[in-house]
């Protein structure tokens, strides 16, 4: 992973850490660019975008994945399992499902250096392949909304995973510190996604070898 930043100290930030009676920083890497690219083990291609839209954090986030289609899907929904290989998720349990909407609660933290902000919220998630919509029901988020999209290439093998979307952290955050945040937590964890999407396909893969060698 390579990313380009700009960094300075901003001491007002310790004091605002105080105030909120979390741990002590000193300083922060503001980043110059909103865009990080990135290489996963597989990804042929792996890329998180940020921009500001008023208080929310505008988010696009895209992979290029050599993984089938129900692998990749078989991951996204895989909700209980979620804190097994996102990274900053602690819990995930679904507590109703209607029709093809699951909601499901949530909590974990998102790091940057020495700063931890606790994350507790309740999401909504309808399946309508080839997407997944997610919106925000309650919270420490102020705001959550966006999309999974999956689409398969001209080479069935390969599928581009794209996250669209929204957030907006709570209102006492200072705006810099929230994307730096924002950004931070959604380039480990779609990376963490595609991570795992990965070892599923390697080991569907090793499980298919030997019967296509019978």
């Amino acid at each position: 992973m390579q990313i380009m930043p700009s960094t300075r100290i901003v001491p007002s930030l310790a004091g605002w850490c105080c105030q909120r009676g979390r741990a002590l920083v000193l300083g922060a890497v503001v980043f110059a660019s909103a865009t990080v690219a990135l290489t996963a083990s597989g990804a042929e291609q792996f890329e998180v975008e940020t921009s500001r839209s008023g208080d929310r954090i505008e988010v696009r986030a895209r992979a290029n994945i050599r993984a089938a289609l129900p692998v990749v899907w078989g991951t996204l929904v895989d909700y209980e399992n979620l804190p097994e290989f996102i990274p900053g998720l602690k819990r995930s349990r679904i507590i109703a499902r209607n029709g093809a909407t699951t909601t499901v609660e949530q909590s974990g933290e998102a790091r940057f250096l020495f700063l931890a902000v606790p994350i507790n919220v309740t999401v909504e998630s309808t399946e309508r392949p080839p997407v997944i919509e997610v919106r925000r029901v309650s919270g420490t988020l102020r705001h959550l909304q966006g999309r999974y999209e999956t689409e398969v290439s001209a080479d069935p093998a390969h599928v581009q995973l794209r996250w669209i979307g929204s957030i907006a952290p709570e209102s006492d955050l200072p705006l810099w510190v929230g994307e730096v945040l924002v950004r931070h937590l959604i380039e480990q964890q779609f990376r963490g996604m595609v991570r795992e999407i990965e070892r599923r396909e390697a080991a569907r893969r090793a499980a298919a070898t030997p019967a296509a060698g019978k």
